[in-house]
């Protein structure tokens, strides 16, 4: 199955084109849109048969629609498309890794990556260590001869430290380790790890690639046709494959991706300048604010719609912002069209301990933004207003 392609394949090579035409008929009489394939099962004409679609937790037509799209953005064959972000993750660690191995991960990343290798692999046998991912040296020197997986987010979730992945990436292939990266900040649309030397990107298609709040989903890219079908193989085994209606939602989601992250890009970056002179802000936290000869260099002309900052004044202070703001709604989320503040300590990072969180930088004072498509006028009266509830306590 992963020798499909997409009719798009053919004749675009823009990411603009690809997502654009994301799913769309070509051929004489065929629908413009992809159908939803709302179906179980699939007939065969005998028992020999060897039909692509069999049985819809295997594989499904819409699914593999928006595989295709996924792979191609990628230059790579199809994905292989999930429930969530955290199942992708989940059957990728358990195709490549078993008991008796070891990840080097990056400390900062999304919490339930987190949870997952301390309280699920772990137990299995598989250990992990936590590293600073932006130090090539700390990343080396966590490195054994069981390492089997580097796994790193960038930019990092919540702290948007970015990761040189060219210089991971050598690591791994001295170590003989595969390079994981953790894409759904930026999306294939504003970076491309596997052209940055990565074996494998994974991606919570949940956040902006589907960009509604409407769809759950993760996919997993690689170029390695055996490791795609070791994981393919691991979700047949599992159920863990996306919905036809969920898989149709993201591939209507992806048509505007490039233009929906450029916008918001643009109103993030401006908006974390903004905050990183404010005087009720401690500090703001954004890819070109404390790392921007990398992020240029890694990053498609744009650097995400994520920022995060910290207040001054710890945790009530950041209760009070979060509590006074109406236009930014509080949530558990990114990447959506509407902005979004989380409080990563009390929600996303939650389960981590105290010192984990704070060897991550998730202080308690730390809000992130996921900047929306709004008026950057309007976001920012809205931030100024919530900051105002502490301004006047932080000048005393």
């Amino acid at each position: 199955m992963t020798n499909r392609t997409t009719a798009s394949a053919s004749v675009l090579t823009s990411i603009d084109s690809i997502c654009c035409r994301a799913g769309a008929g070509f051929a004489d009489g065929q629908p413009l849109v992809t159908p939803i394939v709302q179906s179980t099962t699939f007939c065969r004409d005998g028992v020999d048969s060897r039909a692509e679609h069999q049985y819809s937790r295997v594989s499904n037509p819409t699914v593999s629609a928006l595989e295709d799209v996924l792979g191609t953005l990628e230059g790579a064959p199809p994905a292989v498309c999930f429930s969530t972000g955290l199942a992708a993750e989940t059957a990728l660690l358990l195709a490549l890794v078993k008991a008796g191995d070891h990840v080097v991960c990056g400390r900062a990343v999304y919490g339930g990556t987190t949870r997952l290798l301390q309280q699920v692999l772990a137990p299995l046998g598989i250990d992990t260590t936590f590293v600073d991912s932006t130090s090539p040296a700390a990343v080396a020197a966590a490195v054994t001869v069981r390492t089997r997986v580097i796994f790193v987010e960038t930019p990092a979730n919540p702290t948007l430290e970015v990761t040189d992945l060219r210089a991971i990436a050598a690591i791994a292939r001295g170590a003989g380790a595969r390079l994981v990266v953790d894409n759904t900040f930026l999306t294939p649309a504003l970076q491309q790890p596997l052209e940055l030397g990565a074996d494998v990107t994974v991606t919570s298609t949940t956040k902006f690639i589907d960009g509604h709040s409407v769809a759950p989903g993760g996919s997993v890219v690689t170029r390695d046709n055996a490791l795609l079908e070791r994981i393919r193989f691991v979700r047949k085994s599992t159920g863990a494959i996306q919905t036809p209606q969920h898989a149709w939602l993201t591939l209507q989601g992806i048509k505007t991706l490039p233009l929906r992250l450029r916008a918001q890009s643009a109103s993030a970056e401006t908006l974390a300048q903004w905050l990183a002179g404010h005087p009720a802000v401690a500090r703001a936290h954004y890819p070109s604010l404390g790392h921007a000869q990398l992020a240029d260099a890694q990053h498609l002309g744009a650097h995400g719609a994520v920022l995060s900052f910290e207040v001054s004044g710890g945790l009530s202070a950041a209760r009070r912002v979060a509590g006074a703001l109406r236009l930014c709604r509080l949530v558990e989320h990114v990447g959506s069209v509407e902005t979004l503040v989380t409080h990563p300590a009390s929600m996303t990072h939650a389960d981590l301990s105290p010192e984990a969180r704070a060897a991550a930088g998730v202080r308690d004072g730390l809000l992130r933004l996921s900047v929306g498509l709004e008026s950057i006028a309007d976001i920012r009266d809205d931030l100024e207003s919530a900051l105002a509830t502490i301004t006047a306590e932080v000048a005393r």
